[in-house]
């Protein structure tokens, strides 16, 4: 039974997130995400600017005027979302958890495919799938995806898991890319939607990619790229359910973690790119629609 507090949650999100689709991305997500082809729609009389290699010569020499094939775009994409719900996502200190911020997403996009007429569907997945919605059409298909993410990133979701396997959900991409490549019998416009904690994916993530047209969405706080100086804190490693304490007065440590930080990023960014995979990447502190909208605009840009 979902709570009233995720439903009223999922009730927020639909009307920001409509909203938003409404005013930013009207017609980005239909231009850069383009149909598998063109198909006819019918035949019409020549006008003006019209291209001569459409001329329907049958017709032309059956009725006397010059009439042309036109033809309308062939969309029908599915839309998958692959969002990882394990526990390292269960993380924040600006505005919202990390997991929260990715449902909204997800949500902005799913919306944006609705009005496009395009399929949803969801993988949602820790070191295990944990709920796969296939995809469909439709408002009320898209608000039970929505639904299900919400849930599955709860705090009450994380707590259900820890207490049937008795520690916390860790992340495993790997074994999600390989489960939509048995569930999608054609290709898909799929969102990996992650922290990227998690190791020994470029393999798979190059194979899915090859099939599908995947783009990785990585979300970050900023205490997981520049640790402040605040003194003596507890830290808690979600995953391993791990407890330390840290003094981040001193200097080198705090040198030591940002150079560490730093280099994990651009190796992950550097490997996104080795596989031509396409990344956005979404911090907590920053409005996720500047990002989403430099997506937009640097891919429509490169595929004129």
């Amino acid at each position: 039974m979902i709570s009233k507090d995720i439903l009223k949650n999922i009730r927020r999100i639909q009307i920001t997130t409509s909203r938003i689709v409404t005013d930013v991305f009207a017609g980005e997500y239909k231009s850069v995400f383009k149909g598998r082809g063109m198909e006819f729609e019918e035949v019409r009389e020549y006008q003006p600017g019209d291209e001569i290699r459409f001329i329907d010569w049958n017709v032309t020499a059956r009725t006397g005027q010059p009439h042309v094939k036109k033809f309308v775009e062939e969309r029908e994409l599915t839309v998958m979302f692959l969002l990882d719900v394990s526990a390292s996502c269960l993380f924040g200190t600006v505005n919202k958890l990390k997991s929260q911020l990715a449902v909204e997403i997800c949500s902005v996009l799913a919306f944006s495919a609705l009005k496009n007429n395009d399929k949803i569907g969801l993988i949602a997945f820790s070191d295990k799938i944990e709920k796969f919605v296939p995809a469909r059409k439709g408002l009320r298909h898209a608000l039970r995806a929505i639904r299900e993410m919400s849930y599955f990133v709860s705090p009450e979701a994380h707590k259900a898991r820890f207490k049937s396997k008795g520690q916390p959900s860790k992340t495993d991409i790997s074994s999600a890319l390989e489960y939509l490549n048995r569930v999608t019998t054609r290709s898909t416009i799929t969102f990996l939607v992650s922290d990227f904690y998690a190791s020994d994916f470029e393999k798979a993530l190059s194979i899915a990619n090859k099939r599908h047209d995947v783009i990785a969405m990585t979300i970050t706080d900023p205490v997981e790229f520049n640790l402040p100086n605040v003194g003596i804190i507890q830290l808690d490693d979600p995953e391993t359910n791990e407890t330390f304490f840290v003094d981040t007065s001193l200097a080198g440590l705090r040198r030591k973690y940002n150079e560490g930080s730093s280099r994990r990023f651009q190796d992950r960014k550097k490997m996104f790119g080795s596989i031509n995979v396409d990344n956005i990447d979404v911090y907590t502190d920053v409005p996720y629609v500047r990002a989403l909208t430099q997506f937009f605009k640097a891919r429509e840009k490169r595929r004129r």
